[in-house]
């Protein structure tokens, strides 16, 4: 038990104490306060004057009551004299318990004086124990530092053996590899040589190529530029001869005559589209900046709708600028707006939209309508030269447009393609460079 505890039992002793006495006390407060009461109903109020007062004359009348007093204060002795004794006995026990407590204080500083020892004792052991766990832990760690360096050394080991392996191994392989090598080396050498061989066939094929290529513009180019006259002449003179003699010639000769110069009109637009696509191998490419917007809009102002067709509606969205050669340009978007027009005429509204879309360094530009369309199956046909996919009477044309466009196209390095669906209209699509790249 500590000191505190001792403290507190002993406070609740001297306490218990205190309550016994001011109970003895209140006790005999009690008895002396009822005596006093007793006598001063027998009008004796001074209790000093009825004990020192001398017999008088009139002791005889007055002897009952002197008795009666003196019966209630040997009453009151014996009553104080009672609780005298109680107290004394209470005043015995309390020295008896006092002893006894004072025995118990003893024991429990004997008894805390032991625990002392055996605390400090204990704490000795502690630190012993704690001295001795410390160097446990210090041992512990000297033995996994050791461990590691074990497990280290022998994982060198291993990697050891293994590099040598390893290498015993890389030697063999080297060894292979080098005769393959040899026999690829070979092998790479014929090879060389066939493709150096081959590249020069290849070299004079291209040139012949283009040489024939060449000749074959400039051929187009002569037999384009020489038909243009005698077409003309037929279509002129045809034209004369029908205003000239015009009485003369009955129904059926003036049929015949009109078709000789609708004939005529048509070979002439389709040398000119032939002479066209011969200039672009010789056209030299001058880039430049161009205005995709303003070279659509002024495009669009210039396109002429037959009598009776619908007018189109255009739909343009925000053209990016791109770079190019604007007269090449300009004819790609003539030809593309141009079929856009022609093939929606036999519908009942003729939209065209026209978009463009930037991608990393180039600008993808699509003209789109709602007119005849063309069956997938045929792509491969729709940019070769003199290639059509619609009759004549149904659409009129020479061939050539689509073909002029891929040209162009393709002079710039870029690409054009379509995609459609038969009566369900067509987009064209084809890409610039735009003007960061």
């Amino acid at each position: 038990m500590g000191r505190q505890e001792k403290k507190d039992e002993d406070q609740t002793v001297f306490s218990k104490e205190g309550v016994i006495l001011q109970e003895i006390g209140k006790e005999a407060n009690s008895t002396i306060s009822q005596f006093t009461t007793e006598t001063s109903k027998t009008g004796n109020t001074d209790f000093q004057k009825i004990v020192t007062k001398t017999p008088s004359i009139q002791e005889t009348s007055k002897q009952d009551n002197e008795e009666d007093n003196a019966v209630q204060l040997t009453i009151a002795n014996k009553r104080l004299s009672i609780q005298n004794n109680e107290n004394e006995k209470l005043v015995e026990k309390l020295l008896a318990a006092n002893k006894e407590l004072a025995f118990q204080n003893e024991e429990k500083e004997k008894r805390a004086a032991e625990l002392i020892i055996a605390n400090k004792e204990l704490e000795f052991q502690n630190e012993q124990k704690e001295k001795r766990a410390i160097e446990l832990v210090a041992a512990y760690k000297e033995l996994a530092v050791l461990s590691k360096e074990k497990e280290k050394r022998a994982a060198a080991l291993i990697i050891a053996n293994k590099k040598l392996a390893s290498e015993n191994i890389l030697k063999q392989k080297r060894k292979v590899e080098k005769e393959k090598r040899a026999v690829e080396l070979l092998a790479a050498n014929l090879e060389l040589a066939y493709q150096e061989k081959r590249a020069k066939e290849l070299t004079l094929a291209n040139n012949e190529l283009k040489k024939a290529q060449e000749e074959l513009e400039s051929f187009s180019y002569s037999v384009s530029h020489d038909l243009r006259a005698p077409i003309r002449a037929i279509n002129g003179y045809t034209q004369i001869f029908i205003e000239d003699h015009a009485d003369s010639i009955d129904q059926e000769g003036r049929k015949i005559l009109d078709v000789v110069i609708q004939n005529s009109k048509k070979m002439g637009l389709l040398i000119d589209d032939l002479l066209a696509f011969s200039k672009l191998g010789r056209k030299q490419v001058s880039t430049a900046k161009i205005n995709m917007a303003a070279l659509v809009e002024v495009l669009i102002n210039e396109i002429m709708v037959e009598k009776g067709e619908n007018i189109p509606i255009f739909e343009i969205k925000e053209l990016e600028p791109a770079i190019g050669d604007q007269s090449l340009i300009k004819q790609v978007w003539l030809n593309l707006i141009s079929n856009a027009v022609k093939y929606s005429k036999y519908k009942p509204q003729t939209l065209i939209q026209i978009t463009s879309v930037l991608k990393k360094d180039k600008v993808i530009y699509c003209v789109k309508d709602n007119g005849a369309g063309f069956d997938m199956t045929y792509y491969d046909k729709i940019f070769g030269v003199f290639q059509r996919l619609h009759s004549q009477d149904e659409f009129d044309g020479t061939g050539i447009g689509l073909a002029i466009v891929h040209k162009i196209i393709s002079r710039h390095h870029g690409k054009v393609w379509a995609k459609s669906k038969l009566n369900a209209g067509a987009s064209f699509y084809f890409t610039l460079p735009n003007i960061d790249s």
